[in-house]
């Protein structure tokens, strides 16, 4: 079975089709006719997000020991220099120093509150992102990054945690959780007993959320996932609003709005609007 041609999804690629699906076809399906790269648009919000997540979940790689041996601070300063100015979509020196001060906030907290951070972590090995079959029958991966996997040592079990650095709390309705479940389910051995979520902005450790149903998740995901792959075979990718929020700002991307500031890890062409 050729996974190239299978319908790939994920958390980012399914919140975009349920938002607008014009904007999942921008995003995930459009790709620039001269450099043959996908678009994107950065933020300021994403620019801090991206920074502060590489500098957190970039210790799990490391022994327990030597996780904070380098402070975390200058971790973040050398991370930040790749997002600021116009590549991190701030548009003045004011507005990227707010930005970058929440960032700093976030991981000096950590730094002082380093909790479970200092224990065994866990990484899924794959020579690409992690993916698995989420139906054969239908030809659908689903693929996605684990912000962190904690390793319980008296229940040899796991305890998934996504970082948050945005100001406002996830919905019950988020798939985020369901989908690293599902993920860590398929791609290791251990059994998931713990999921939460670490607001970076405010708290000093994780807020557990009730466990996901696996076969509730599986199902509403498949779902949303074969919708996804029908509009890619039908090429039917239309804003429920003829033009909305999600959409608009990649619309002007392709009129000629934006500048292009970068060209990202994943070989998408990087815009600010101007």
């Amino acid at each position: 079975m050729d996974k190239y041609k299978a319908t790939w999804v994920s958390h980012s690629s399914i919140s975009d089709f349920l938002a607008c699906p014009r904007a999942y076809y921008l995003r995930n399906v459009y790709k620039d006719p001269i450099t043959s790269h996908k678009i994107t648009i950065t933020t300021p919000a994403l620019s801090l997000g991206s920074v502060v997540h590489e500098v957190i979940e970039s210790l799990s790689i490391l022994p327990s020991d030597q996780r904070f041996k380098i402070p975390l601070v200058k971790k973040f300063e050398e991370a930040w220099l790749k997002v600021s100015g116009e590549a991190g979509g701030f548009k003045s020196k004011s507005e990227e120093d707010e930005y970058k001060n929440r960032g700093m906030e976030m991981v000096l907290r950590v730094q002082k509150n380093p909790g479970l951070l200092l224990k065994k972590a866990i990484k899924i090995k794959s020579d690409f992102i992690p993916n698995f079959y989420l139906s054969e029958e239908d030809e659908i991966i689903l693929c996605g990054k684990i912000d962190w996997i904690e390793y319980l040592d008296q229940s040899d079990s796991i305890h998934l945690i996504d970082f948050k650095t945005g100001k406002n709390e996830e919905g019950k309705e988020s798939l985020q959780l369901p989908i690293y479940y599902l993920l860590a389910s398929n791609l290791q051995t251990r059994l998931v007993t713990k999921v939460s979520y670490w607001y970076l902005n405010k708290d000093i450790k994780p807020v557990e959320k009730d466990l996901p149903d696996y076969e509730k998740s599986k199902e509403n995901i498949l779902t949303i996932a074969r919708r996804i792959k029908l509009a890619r075979q039908l090429n039917h990718f239309k804003c429920p609003k003829n033009g909305c929020i999600k959409c608009k700002p990649l619309e002007r991307v392709l009129r000629g709005e934006g500048k292009k500031v970068a060209v990202s890890d994943t070989n998408q062409d990087v815009y600010i609007l101007v």
